[in-house]
């Protein structure tokens, strides 16, 4: 076993590249038996019943399907006490349980070991041999590594000897756009430009006509598809399609394609090896942003070869059932094919919330997961829940589960109703306490949701999306046009505009920051502006220009910690007015606050109080700081919750101090639009809320149907519990209690613990 992690690396990498279930855990107990040199290497996983199933085997003879009783036998004992079992003779051990049929009694060795995946047993692996031996140190030690492994790929492996597990197969993937979408599957994305072969023409002039028709053509399928979309295309639709038109009209990728081709490529393959040229690009950048604009060129380049086989121009397809698109991407061609009355919901293999497909179902409103990984044996017409709250996909769900699902639905769509007439009233609870909701925004393209909602001003403006997009930073100008837009959108309306907050996991492609331990506790937010402080000074410059004779402007200070922070900041800002006040510019003095988001800023509060004009929790750093939790490492993303008593705790403590200090206080990030938390901080007395304009209406509709006294009564209480859980419980059995149902959604517990896990 000299070279354990050589196997052990070999195995999982092999298994990785296996397509169907079944060869996978062949594979599996056949190069475990070769490693440690064994007769038998056997999978259990627990079942639906809790029983341990016997998945697959080398060297049993295993005829029918064979379960052993929750508990029983030395594979039940491994589970129960969660540690491995190594016996020269297991026939010996009190616990020995014989199969009959299985012809186990020739193997005398035993030796198990659990499987575990987030603290739970679900399965166990063992191997056995004719030989009364136990396993050396080195091999037991290589069995426990590769459980470790296995118990990751284990738990989503269906046991195709029982009919029932095909069902419910789920998938988790990132939070793109809320709610419930049932439909059949149509898969996407059967036209890949990365199949292209690579073949050689000896006509590059023909090629070249060839491909400036075929521009042409998708720049009209293009604006076929716009008028596909009718009443549905939005500034934020319409700007997407733009994208495109913009890329089909780039000099950069025309010469590029006409390179390719003059090297003797045919148009196929140039396109090919244009497209991916400038996709491999932006995928090399660490930025989220900028890693989704490949995904659009890569988009745009199955369109091109799409139609170059003679595809598009056609009609949307006629569909009568509501279906769920399907794709490692998922295109704008493809949405634009399906009626938006039949369009469930979209999922994509690859994506983020930052991805055009992302932006443009944010924008009708379809919900979506992207990122759930390969989904393997789905085939068009098999029934898919999109569960956009949870980020969440399952496929081929049982009819218990079903039901469940479109009770969620029928719920929501009630909900919906409930929430069409909003936009123009307050949010005012029932015994007449006004709450402020504002919308987060960052793209140019989010702007027109948050105005329709009803959103009061904007809450948190993410002022890096702009220096994201270019392959430079942008010039004070540029800047001006893009803030100048959210001012005029937000007339009269308080704008909340951060500076510039880069570094962690928002990277500028043309400056990155490497090298560091730890990006979260490293060169970002205020460190890095005031570290280049020429960018500060540009920015904070295109801020006042943008809101002149609007007069809007509240300037918020990411990341900050200490005085010294805040006194360099507050120079840059009045040297900044003064030169613009001498070039003429009619300008009023800004308010300036800050964002408390580390723990050291909450105990400073009373020292920066003379400084400041206002305070704004980021509720998402602040918990996961305080948690020391990554709510985006799967590894333990279960564990985050923003109302954990310490969060609630510290929150309740801001909320206070801000009070005590007479400083104005809003609250952004998730934990304003989860309900459970808006009555928390309703309890404490908070003000402002900030969330994404899709999810204003819902918090608006419960604020009007509550009470501030009521709130402040279970705040009370839930400042008392120990528990996530019980926190949770208590406030939703409250809101149940108050008939307040289209509140709790699919995160309710006892959905969650019942059919909603069947």
């Amino acid at each position: 076993m000299n070279d354990s992690m050589l196997a052990l690396t070999r195995i999982l990498q092999a298994v990785s590249l296996i397509d169907t279930p079944q060869l996978q855990i062949r594979f599996i107990v056949d190069s475990v038996s070769a490693a440690v040199s064994r007769d038998v290497c056997s999978l259990y996983r627990v079942n639906a019943r809790q029983e341990m199933e016997l998945l697959v085997s080398h060297g049993l003879q295993v005829h029918q399907t064979i379960c052993l009783p929750q508990g029983a036998g030395l594979v039940g004992l491994v589970a129960k006490e969660r540690h491995g079992l190594n016996l020269a003779n297991g026939a010996n051990h009190s616990a020995y349980f014989y199969v009959q049929g299985t012809q186990e009694e020739q193997f005398k060795s035993f030796c198990g070991v659990p499987l575990v995946h987030h603290g739970e047993v679900v399965g166990v692996l063992v191997v056995q041999s004719r030989e009364a031996q136990v396993l050396s140190e080195q091999e037991e030690a290589f069995l426990l590594t590769l459980a470790a492994q296995l118990a990751f790929i284990v738990v989503n492996i269906p046991n195709t000897q029982d009919a029932a597990i095909k069902q419910n197969r789920r998938f988790k993937g990132i939070k793109s756009v809320e709610g419930i979408g049932l439909g059949k599957a149509v898969l996407c994305g059967l036209t890949q430009l990365s199949e292209v072969q690579d073949v050689r023409t000896d006509k590059p002039q023909a090629t070249i006509q060839e491909w400036i028709q075929l521009l042409s053509l998708v720049k009209e399928d293009l604006i076929n598809e716009q008028n596909r979309l009718g009443e549905n295309m939005t500034l934020s639709i319409g700007s997407i399609f733009d994208a495109y038109q913009m890329l089909l009209t780039d000099k950069g990728l025309s010469d590029k394609v006409e390179a390719y081709i003059h090297e003797g490529f045919s148009l196929p393959s140039a396109i090919k090896q244009g497209i991916y040229f400038f996709a491999n690009r932006f995928k090399q950048m660490d930025d989220p942003y900028l890693t989704a604009r490949a995904e659009d060129i890569i988009h745009l380049g199955n369109k091109l070869f799409h139609v170059w086989k003679g595809g598009g121009r056609e009609a949307a397809s006629a569909y009568k059932d509501p279906v769920v698109l399907i794709g490692a991407q998922v295109s704008v061609s493809d949405i634009a094919s399906v009626p938006i009355k039949l369009l469930a919901g979209i999922i994509c293999f690859e994506g983020s919330s930052l991805s055009h497909t992302s932006i443009l179902a944010n924008a009708m409103g379809i919900p979506a997961v992207m990122g759930v990984g390969q989904i393997k044996n789905v085939n068009t017409h098999d029934m898919v829940i999109v569960d956009g709250n949870e980020a969440k996909v399952i496929v081929q769900p049982s009819t218990l589960l079903k039901k469940a699902y479109k009770r969620l639905i029928k719920q929501e769509h009630k909900a919906t109703l409930k929430l069409h007439n909003l936009k123009n009233l307050a949010a005012t609870t029932l015994d007449h306490h006004d709450i402020k909701l504002y919308t987060n925004t960052g793209l140019l393209a989010d702007i027109t949701p948050g105005v329709k909602s009803g959103a009061q001003g904007v809450g948190l403006y993410r002022t890096e999306i702009p220096f994201m997009v270019g392959d430079s930073f942008p010039s004070e100008d540029e800047q001006v046009r893009v803030y100048r837009r959210v001012f005029e959108a937000y007339a009269g309306k308080p704008v909340y505009m951060r500076t510039l907050d880069i570094g962690g996991d928002k990277q500028l492609p043309y400056f990155p920051i490497r090298h560091e331990e730890n990006p979260a506790l490293g060169w970002r937010g205020i460190r890095f502006t005031l570290d280049n402080i020429q960018l500060l000074m540009t920015q904070v410059r295109a801020m006042l220009r943008a809101s002149s004779g609007i007069n809007t402007l509240h300037v918020l200070l990411p990341m900050v910690t200490s005085t010294h922070e805040l006194i360099q900041f507050s120079t840059v800002l009045k040297d900044a007015y003064h030169q613009l006040q001498d070039d003429g510019v009619a300008l009023q003095w800004p308010k300036m606050g800050i964002m408390i988001e580390v723990p050291a800023a909450v105990t400073q509060i009373p020292l920066w109080a003379h400084r400041l004009d206002f305070i704004s929790i980021g509720s998402n750093d602040l918990s996961q700081y305080l948690l020391a939790l990554d709510r985006n490492n799967p590894h333990v993303a279960d564990r985050y919750d923003h109302v954990h008593p310490a969060v609630i705790h510290e929150v309740y403590r801001i909320v206070n101090l801000a009070k005590q200090y007479q400083l104005p206080l809003s609250l952004c990030g998730e934990m304003a639009s989860d309900p459970v938390a808006v009555v928390l901080l309703i309890g404490m007395g908070i003000g402002k809320l900030s969330m994404s304009a899709a999810k204003l209406p819902r918090i608006k509709w419960l604020i009007r149907h509550i009470e501030l006294e009521w709130a402040q009564s279970l705040l009370a209480h839930c400042l008392q519990l120990e528990e996530v859980d019980d926190i949770r419980f208590y406030i939703q059995q409250a809101m149940k209690d108050k008939g307040l149902q289209d509140m709790i959604k699919a995160d309710d517990p006892n959905i969650k613990r019942g059919e909603l896990t069947g």
